[in-house]
């Protein structure tokens, strides 16, 4: 691809190159299933419902988010952090923020999330202060949070035009995600071939952090990294796994481990096992994968589709238009698995909206 093309600023509608044509084909690249085929029999998936909007984050002055990574906090909440937050309910409608966050304490995740407050008081507040559209880059964007013991530390993509990411960095919070400082960890957008601007993490019972990491283009390979927890903002821990003289090593050059065309992505342990669920741009649809470790191999992993791309005007619970995201929310487990879905109407800037989906069965 032209250096020059992939250097530009990016539209963030350009990001849905599979759904600007409205998902006429909604499983594109699996062999031997037709469009209009259900989901897989085994899995039951529905929408529970939807998380924001207008009535739903009206008090918060953000009816227009997307996003929506869930994390456990220190003190036994669940932080949600949103990317691009407007106060009216459509993209550029007036106060613009990123990233924001609210606090739930839902425990009955088949009911629904609600949420119990914000982070800055009664209007959901930018976690840290900059201006957007400055001369050195435009917006911040969150890619994961992870809690390590009694802080919560946030991987964030720095961009200049959506999918022109001039550095990504990562912040702390001691206090369950009320106020939060900079690590001083930057990373260089260009480092293992633009496959390290996009993170998700999880923490392993080794003392390890594993890091499945790709670019914001959503047109490269996944790659891994794992990194010391107690060490995590520290950019020369982090080592690479990688093939070299017929076999994979940690600090082995990164190898992909998985090729595609990845999107937002979220690492975590579940039930034993490790699940990776992901916005599959090449495919258009949300995919799963449940392995033994971060290591093993995701070519022969269990893999399913858990939420397919659709057309306008043609959902239903298993298939939403312009989606992506997919993050796995707190309390689900393997055979009951709940994801924070987004969904962008690029053409008329509304809806854009962060929705909770379940899918049951994926374990099985």
């Amino acid at each position: 691809m032209n250096d020059n093309l992939m250097n530009r600023p990016m539209r963030r509608s350009t990001l849905f190159k599979t759904a600007a044509a409205l998902g006429v084909t909604a499983v594109v690249g699996v062999p031997g299933r037709a469009a209009a085929d259900p989901v897989p029999q085994a899995l039951h998936v529905t929408k529970v419902a939807d998380l924001t909007g207008p009535g739903l984050t009206t008090r918060f002055r953000m009816e227009a988010t997307d996003l929506g990574i869930p994390a456990t906090t220190p003190d036994g909440r669940t932080l949600w952090v949103f990317g691009d937050t407007f106060e009216a309910a459509h993209v550029g409608g007036g106060w613009w923020r990123s990233p924001v966050a609210l606090y739930s304490t839902t425990t009955d995740l088949a009911a629904g999330v609600t949420w119990s407050g914000a982070v800055g008081g009664e209007h959901a507040q930018q976690l840290w202060h900059y201006d957007h559209d400055n001369p050195v880059f435009s917006t911040v964007l969150p890619s994961d949070v992870i809690t390590i013991g009694g802080t919560m530390y946030l991987h964030a993509m720095v961009n200049k035009g959506l999918g022109n990411v001039v550095w990504t960095e990562i912040w702390r919070s001691d206090d369950s995600g009320a106020t939060w400082v900079h690590t001083g960890a930057k990373f260089d957008p260009n480092l293992h071939g633009g496959m390290f601007q996009m993170f998700t993490w999880g923490l392993g019972n080794d003392g390890y952090v594993y890091v499945y990491s790709t670019g914001f283009q959503r047109n490269k390979s996944l790659i891994l990294h794992r990194v010391p927890a107690d060490r995590i903002a520290d950019p020369a821990a982090y080592e690479p796994w990688g093939w070299r003289d017929g076999t994979w090593a940690w600090g082995h050059a990164p190898t992909p481990i998985l090729e595609g065309a990845f999107g937002e992505l979220c690492l975590r342990p579940l039930g034993g096992k490790w699940v990776l669920t992901w916005f599959n741009a090449g495919d258009y649809r949300i995919d799963g994968i449940i392995m033994d470790t971060p290591t093993s191999n995701l070519y022969t992993a269990y893999r399913r589709t858990l939420v397919w791309g659709g057309a306008w005007g043609n959902e239903d619970g298993s298939h939403v238009a312009q989606l992506y995201g997919g993050y796995v929310i707190p309390g689900s487990t393997l055979n009951d698995l709940h994801l924070s879905v987004s969904q962008w109407n690029t053409a008329n800037g509304w809806p854009y909206r962060v929705m909770q989906h379940r899918v049951q069965g994926f374990g099985t």
